[in-house]
């Protein structure tokens, strides 16, 4: 087992310190230290981390790896970001542990996050106040479809709401429907969420999941059964439980495996995104009774996959991959679409999506805040939150590279023939060493040349940044 080192400044520790404890716990555990990467606190920009991340992707291939800490507190700043980091880590495969436990940090995040609501920015005075409204299954907080807050703050049941609630539960445990049929059924009926959007996956598995519509308030770790009106049987909610359970993956550790195309890809009929999927197919041959089993990668419409809208529009990510690499090469294959702009509207182009990305990373972070203090209720299962938190943890990811870019191309690029020899000179890069990049870097470069690409089932829209 070959590990590295993660460490940054802080008063208790020296560096040089934290250097000696990372070599002694390789030399008692038997690993081979390999690399180590640092931070200074005062850097917000985390350049070390940046580094293992790199590394990581670029060692994965050749061997297990663990990353070791001196605490965990060392991962980031705060609760929440030491949380992010670690899923971003265990996305590629890596296993964290913390030198002054001796334990895996997947064993501590719970400690730490629930230290952190106990100590939080609220006043122990309001912490209080808050925990014995909730104790008297006052609501706090946004209610959960299907529900308003009304007299003495206790959650009184919206009747078209409701309505929908029993819906999804009957479709789900009488009718038999997945979850994604049952999201396809409420947008082809016009229902729509509180806030009139479209229903997905997420929406009606999270109403699935709830326990507030069992008639149990849960917040701030009290659990107040029978605190307001329910919407469904405490049995039914417990059979439609049993069987998410057994729908639910089980085995090892996952490794989300990124797409190159991801935030690229756009639906060329509906204009939504194209998100990646990989499926894992088992069979046995007739001839001689062999089992096989083969993995599939491809891209497809998030309406489809999320909402059950759309066709089933599919590319396979190998062949789409393929597409896009001969479209950036000069003189063949899909010519490139070059959309027009100076230097001025570039910029301001560029700062318009730092402030989006920036928004969605907000977004991402309040929703894996979510998540956190759902497992630290029992609201979720550690299986969820870890499953859950890969996959938010890895698009943040996403998006902190993506940003990082813009960010990069506002400074470079300051006239329309600085953008264009610069373009040039990165499809040539790519062109050059495509193979030999790793897949992080070609998805920069691709970022930073293209502003997306259109997909169709014969063809594709390859569209230049401007």
């Amino acid at each position: 087992m070959r590990a590295i080192g993660y460490f940054r400044e802080m008063p208790s520790r020296s560096l040089a310190e934290q250097s000696e404890e990372f070599l002694a716990f390789c030399t008692k555990n038997g690993y081979e230290a390999v690399a180590a990467f640092l931070d200074a606190k005062a850097d917000e920009s985390s350049p070390g981390f940046r580094q293992l991340l790199d590394f990581v992707r670029q060692q994965q291939s050749s061997g297990f790896l663990v990353i070791v800490l001196n605490r965990l507190g060392a991962l980031g700043d705060g609760a929440l970001e030491t949380a992010r980091r670690y899923f971003q880590l265990a996305s590629l495969g890596v296993r964290v542990i913390a030198v002054d436990t001796g334990d895996e940090v997947a064993r501590l995040l719970m400690d730490l996050w629930l230290e952190y609501r106990a100590n939080g920015t609220l006043s122990e005075k309001v912490r209080t106040a808050m925990r014995t409204r909730a104790v008297k299954g006052e609501a706090l907080g946004r209610p959960p479809y299907g529900y308003r807050v009304g007299p003495r703050r206790r959650l009184v049941v919206v009747t078209e709401e409701g309505s929908v609630v029993r819906y999804i539960f009957r479709l789900y445990l009488k009718d038999g429907l997945g979850i994604r049929r049952i999201a396809r059924r409420l947008n082809e009926d016009g229902l729509r969420t509180r806030r009139q959007g479209l229903w997905s996956m997420v929406t009606v598995r999270d109403i699935l999941r709830n326990r507030a519509y069992v008639g149990t308030y849960s917040r701030f770790g009290v659990r107040v059964p029978a605190s307001h009106a329910p919407l469904i049987s405490q049995e039914d909610f417990q059979v439609v439980q049993q069987r998410l359970d057994q729908r639910r993956p089980t085995g090892g550790s996952r490794h989300v495996s990124p797409f190159l195309l991801s935030g690229l890809a756009y639906c060329g009929y509906c204009g939504n995104k194209m998100i990646g999927v990989t499926r894992k197919q088992r069979w046995k041959r007739r001839s001689d009774g062999e089992v096989r089993t083969a993995q599939y990668r491809y891209y497809q419409c998030e309406s489809r996959t999320n909402r059950s809208l759309c066709d089933y529009h599919t590319r396979r990510a190998e062949e789409l991959d393929d597409e896009v690499r001969t479209a950036i090469s000069a003189g063949a294959g899909t010519p490139l679409i070059h959309r027009p702009g100076n230097g001025a509207s570039a910029a301001a182009h560029n700062e318009q999506e730092a402030r989006r990305l920036r928004q969605k990373a907000r977004r991402l972070d309040r929703r894996l805040e979510q998540c956190l203090d759902a497992a630290a209720t029992g609201a979720m299962n550690q299986e969820k939150l870890l499953s859950t938190g890969l996959v938010l943890a890895t698009e943040h990811l996403e998006l902190e590279e993506h940003l990082a870019l813009s960010n990069r191309v506002t400074q470079e690029q300051l006239s329309e023939g600085e953008r264009r020899k610069h373009q040039a000179a990165l499809v040539q890069s790519l062109k050059r060493d495509w193979d030999a990049l790793p897949l992080h870097r070609r998805q920069e470069l691709l970022r930073e040349i293209i502003a997306r690409v259109v997909i169709k089932d014969d063809a594709i829209e390859t569209v230049l940044r401007p």
